[in-house]
């Protein structure tokens, strides 16, 4: 069992990091400098709080501990004079105010900086996943499958872009949010895909990012209360999540929905994902993820897989095709008419698709094919579909699960 201290800190970690960080980047403008007083004052926070007793407000306490380190740090680089002079000015201006800085509004402040469009998609990731999530550059090279000094030159040069062009640490004006807010968004839903379906190696889930981008989303929506889209992928990534437990078995081994024992959802994130869609629908401006969020309700609230509504999901997916024309919706909306209308009428769609060569090398494309021809009966087709995906499959999940269902054709 973890002591009690040693558990505090690690708790403290998941929840204050970028808080902590946020506020230091504001002080100081240095982000290598306020990553480095963080990870010193956890590491104090270990020997004085076994000493002392867990603070009552951690978060504060870090902070304090962190704005010393960055003070200390600058005192003794004479390059640090006119930086220490800013950051006393700030530190009066915080002091006068009678509390403690506003951490939460620097958090978002350093999301909208992390995803500033400026920056490749790639590196938004990266730079969120390591000042926001607090993961190592180990940790952040394994999720992109690079290596530890590829993702740290990567990191550097990010944010050496974002020194260099001048990109401001603030939320953007008012006016910038509906083009700056579609970043952010892109970035979190990214983070919970690689989470909940890794797209390669031998873990199919991996429940640490999903979980790194649900906790983000939640802080958005928690400063953001006002943008319906936020609240609509918050609501997906529940809705999502909420199966987690039953998408593999005890072997690894993939476990399609139909299949899954739906005992084992989380009851209580599936209700907080309907609720919240619920609210967010009302407000009568629905996006690409409050719909993608209906489609996943669907699913989630089914008590049985004969229960679901799928003609609704196929009306669903043609809306989302409307609102962002992509193959993959078109696939999904494949598969949804074929379970609502049977499968020929799925197969003629995935046929037309496959014909335009859009998905070539996507392995669900096959998959699907080959799950609409076996339905049909035409085994022979079906067994070549299932090889051609499993021959295109990323993750050894994947391809044990098309392994089965081709040999259960016989």
């Amino acid at each position: 069992m973890t002591p009690p201290v040693e558990a505090a800190v690690d708790r403290a970690f998941r929840e204050e990091w970028g808080q902590v960080v946020a506020t230091l980047i504001r002080w100081t403008g240095d982000w290598d400098l306020a990553e480095e007083c963080a990870q010193d004052a956890f590491a104090q926070a270990l020997r004085t709080w076994r000493r002392d007793g867990v603070p009552r407000r951690p978060g504060a306490w870090l902070t304090t501990a962190a704005r010393n380190r960055a003070v200390d740090l600058l005192r003794r680089e004479a390059t640090g004079a006119a930086k220490l002079r800013e950051v006393a000015g700030v530190l009066r201006t915080d002091d006068d105010a009678g509390d403690e800085p506003d951490v939460t509004d620097d958090r978002l402040r350093l999301i909208f900086t992390c995803c500033h469009p400026a920056l490749a998609l790639e590196a938004r990731v990266a730079l969120t996943l390591r000042t926001l999530a607090g993961l190592g550059t180990t940790e952040i090279a394994r999720a992109f499958l690079v290596g530890e000094q590829a993702m740290a030159k990567r990191l550097a040069r990010a944010k050496q872009k974002i020194r260099h062009a001048g990109i401001p640490y603030r939320v953007p004006p008012a006016h910038l949010l509906p083009e700056r807010l579609p970043a952010v968004l892109a970035v979190l839903y990214l983070l919970f895909n690689e989470g909940y379906s890794a797209t390669a190696g031998a873990d199919l889930v991996r429940h640490d990012l999903a979980a790194e981008a649900i906790r983000l989303a939640r802080v958005l929506v928690r400063l953001m209360p006002d943008e319906p889209e936020a609240a609509g992928l918050l609501a997906l990534m529940l809705l999502h999540h909420a199966r987690r437990a039953a998408r593999l078995d005890e072997a690894g081994d993939l476990v399609v929905l139909e299949d899954q024992d739906r005992g084992r959802w989380d009851a209580g994130l599936i209700a907080d994902g309907v609720a919240l869609l619920d609210g967010t629908l009302r407000r009568g401006r629905p996006g690409p993820y409050q719909v993608q969020a209906a489609i996943a309700a669907c699913h989630a609230t089914a008590a049985r897989p004969e229960d679901t509504d799928w003609a609704q999901i196929a009306v669903l997916y043609a809306r989302l095709a409307r609102l962002v024309p992509s193959p993959v919706v078109e696939l999904n909306r494949a598969v949804a008419v074929g379970m609502a209308h049977g499968p020929a009428a799925g197969l003629a769609l995935v046929d037309a698709l496959r014909e335009t060569g859009a998905l070539a090398g996507y392995h669900l494309l096959p998959a699907a094919r080959a799950d609409l021809l076996r339905r049909l009966g035409r085994t022979a087709e079906a067994a070549g579909a299932y090889r051609e995906a499993a021959g295109l499959a990323a993750t050894d999940a994947e391809r044990r699960y098309l392994a089965r269902r081709l040999a259960a054709l016989g």
